[in-house]
């Protein structure tokens, strides 16, 4: 099984407020974000929140994971601490709904014909999210501290990724005011 943990327990200091309760083509920016990991067949799917955003994932097949600390080093530890074993995980961020189930499917597929421990897209030539995460190095994740993710990681093991090239504009982020008026277009 390859599951998925989306990080959703920041507070959007950069938007100015709550960024994920945003609607977005009628649902929660959020919401949409984790319609499409689902689209593509991941699970276990754990959503780590805070818990003003339950009614965004009301109903979806998904394991919320509530946390009081907004590092993304802590929410991730949360995630991947609520999974039950499973051959990987994407790592993925709740704001960023415009990944296609396509890019999940393509991602397993590279990381299970590579044998490497992880898969990252790289969108027309920049690396992006989700990256996908082989279970044996959970404990590396879970090690790691701060606000950074798991971009040191990566930065420490560029052997043991396989990048998959996506023909596609990176999706947007939404992390300023900006970012959701462009998303909105």
């Amino acid at each position: 099984m390859i599951a998925a943990v989306v990080l959703a327990a920041g507070r959007g200091t950069r938007f100015g407020g709550q960024k994920l309760l945003l609607p977005l083509r009628g649902a929660p920016l959020l919401r949409r974000t984790v319609e499409n990991v689902l689209a593509a067949g991941v699970a276990p799917l754990v959503v780590v929140m805070g818990p003003d955003l339950r009614p965004a994932i009301e109903g979806l097949p998904v394991q919320a994971v509530e946390i009081e600390s907004e590092s993304m080093s802590a929410s991730l530890r949360a995630g991947l601490r609520a999974l039950p074993e499973v051959e990987g995980a994407f790592v993925c961020l709740g704001d960023q709904p415009g990944i296609a189930p396509e890019t999940f499917r393509r991602l397993i597929e590279s990381f299970r014909a590579s044998g490497r421990p992880i898969a990252a897209p790289v969108y027309r030539g920049t690396r992006g999210n989700p990256v996908l995460f082989s279970r044996a190095l959970f404990d590396e994740l879970c090690a790691l501290g701060g606000d950074q993710g798991a971009r040191g990681l990566l930065a420490a093991r560029p052997a043991d990724i396989v990048a998959v090239e996506i023909d596609a504009e990176m999706p947007l982020d939404v992390d300023t005011p900006g970012d959701y008026e462009a998303l909105l277009r």
